[in-house]
């Protein structure tokens, strides 16, 4: 196993002094955002979580290797090269065996956190089940990592243009705790709010943390998922999002969009009709993220 994994010159001396460590995803540089915002985010995420005394480790493929924690150089060169595949859980053995660029997915980071014994993750939004998925089975490689990889993953929650609805049942369905952080229903990325309840409220990180230690030291197999709205400040107008979601919805219908091609177009959409109060939304709720995230990473490490 070793032989595939590589770590940063930090993650390394982060783990030979037992620091907390905190896994970060690649695709949200190379595909989640433009160039420079997607370096210049990556970086100031990985800041924070220095800041609130855990290591951050952005997880990427290279050179045929898993590389836990990547230097300044690569941050760059996955935020400016078109090459970089996208690696979910499927894809990892080719990409490495060929030697190939690739961005980790949420499902894909899950995998590689675990490899190197981090239990912390923290990213922007999970996938979900898709509109429609009770038909086209169009459910995200996300929802079954969480189900069977002990990571738990901060987010704030999973985009609208999700059925967030069968997106929780599935989650309930493969026994993934919900938490909300200081929050009662289930934040939809963009907006604070959704219809759908979470299954817990934690309103402290040491409460979050404690949950995660004894959920792994009862050996219940699977993550969770750490639901942290967006600041108010920086949430969009929820009745906004649903007509611009709609719309883009509409639009990828008639040009006959499908698949995996859904998604991104989508979200492409979305970033135009909102003027790109969507891309600084994004933002700023990925930093929230890695506020809370190191927190419950520090404390969670405190309690192990």
């Amino acid at each position: 196993m070793e032989q595939y994994i590589t770590y940063s010159e930090e993650v390394l001396e982060a783990r030979e002094q037992g620091k907390p460590i905190v896994a970060l995803e690649s695709t949200i540089i190379s595909h989640g955002m433009p160039y420079p915002q997607n370096v210049k985010t990556a970086r100031e995420v990985e800041q924070i979580i220095r800041d609130y005394g855990a290591v951050p480790a952005t997880i990427a493929i290279v050179d045929g290797k898993i590389k836990i924690g990547l230097s300044d150089e690569e941050l760059e060169m996955f935020g400016k090269s078109s090459n970089v595949a996208k690696a979910s859980r499927r894809d990892l053995p080719y990409l490495i065996a060929t030697k190939q660029l690739g961005a980790t997915t949420v499902a894909a980071t899950m995998i590689c956190a675990e490899l190197a014994g981090i239990n912390i993750f923290v990213t922007g939004g999970i996938g979900g089940a898709h509109r429609g998925a009770e038909t086209s089975m169009d459910i995200s490689a996300d929802l079954e990592e969480l189900a069977q990889t002990n990571v738990a993953v901060i987010c704030a929650g999973a985009k609208s243009i999700l059925d967030l609805g069968l997106t929780m049942e599935y989650l309930e369905t493969k026994g993934v705790p919900v938490i909300g952080y200081q929050t009662d229903v289930l934040p939809a990325f963009y907006t604070r709010t959704s219809e759908f309840a979470v299954n817990f409220r934690a309103d402290d990180v040491e409460t979050v943390a404690s949950t995660l230690k004894t959920k792994w030291d009862l050996n219940l197999k699977g993550g969770a998922v750490i639901a942290n709205p967006i600041p108010e400040e920086h949430a969009m107008d929820e009745q906004m999002i649903k007509n611009v979601i709609e719309t883009a919805l509409q639009e990828a219908e008639e040009n006959h969009i499908s698949g995996k091609e859904v998604t991104p177009f989508l979200l492409a959409k979305v970033k135009e009709l909102t003027g790109g109060k969507s891309l600084e939304s994004n933002i700023e709720l990925v930093k929230n993220n890695a506020v809370v995230g190191a927190q419950i990473a520090v404390s969670f490490h405190s309690q192990s």
